[in-house]
């Protein structure tokens, strides 16, 4: 009786389980897509721009 009782709750158990289980590596997921993004302009930018803000400038 008590195998049987167990043989029923092992498939909802097993469903909860998985469910458990994504949703734990979903929230513990480290990609932060907002560390990759570029943040303005890098220095080959600022290279080839710096000299003509400077002669306007002047």
């Amino acid at each position: 009786m008590l195998l049987a009782s167990l043989s029923v709750l092992r498939q909802p158990l097993s469903f909860v389980a998985t469910k458990w289980q994504t949703l734990i590596r979903v929230a513990g997921d480290p990609y932060r897509p907002e560390l990759h993004y570029m943040r303005g302009p890098g220095p080959k930018w600022r290279a080839k721009y710096q000299a003509s803000r400077l002669d306007r400038i002047r």
